[in-house]
């Protein structure tokens, strides 16, 4: 599979080629037309896709048609609004359009095992929308009503809670008095306990479950 890089500016193309081409078979678009003519000819995974290059008419159009696709949208001005909503049209990431090659890359490795990529604002907005948010009176010590939080030490549920409360790293980190790669490592632990796949689902179970 392969993936499909989007864009009308020559100078982008060439950032998104130079950081994927070297893990990734690339094929590169720089219309609509050429974008759906690639995209009937090759087995494509993933279409990074300019938002500049489209209008939300189009945007819907090439959602419902994508069969299997994965959609990344990359704005010139991310916007939590216009990321919600392209979340909702089914796309699986939205980024910076000049975000740094090595998270481009983390990006593109996260949607293709099935998690979606977003900004950490974003991420925030979209945990914090969650419904069934607890109050923080309970503690890890009382009996938990899901079993695979149960699972979790005492400081792992802080950690989890930090999440579901729209925290990023650093914020637990400043809040618990660790390092950040302290919490990555216990997140890293909490996802296998959890059996979740990142903050969204983790958040999910912690206001539900």
């Amino acid at each position: 599979m392969a993936l499909l890089l989007c864009s009308r500016n020559d100078t982008v193309r060439k950032k998104w080629f130079l950081a994927l081409s070297p893990k990734w078979k690339v094929h590169q678009a720089s219309s609509i037309e050429e974008l759906l003519s690639l995209w009937n000819q090759f087995p494509v995974e993933t279409i990074l896709l300019h938002r500049s290059l489209i209008d939300e008419q189009q945007l819907r159009e090439i959602c419902a048609k994508k069969a299997g696709t994965k959609i990344f949208i990359f704005s010139d001005r991310p916007d939590d609004d216009e990321g919600i909503s392209c979340l909702q049209m089914g796309c699986v990431g939205y980024a910076n359009t000049y975000t740094s090659p090595g998270r481009l890359q983390a990006a593109i490795e996260t949607v293709e095992s099935g998690l979606v990529w977003v900004g950490s604002t974003l991420m925030t907005r979209l945990i914090n929308s969650l419904p069934g948010n607890r109050n923080n009176e309970e503690t890890a010590d009382e009996q938990l009503p899901d079993p695979l939080i149960g699972k979790l030490s005492k400081r792992e549920y802080q950690i989890a809670r930090l999440v579901a409360d729209g925290l990023n790293n650093n914020q637990i980190a400043v809040e618990l008095d660790i390092t950040e790669r302290t919490v990555k490592a216990h997140l890293s632990s909490i996802y296998t306990k959890t059996q979740t796949n990142g903050r969204l689902n983790l958040a999910l179970l912690m206001k539900t479950g």
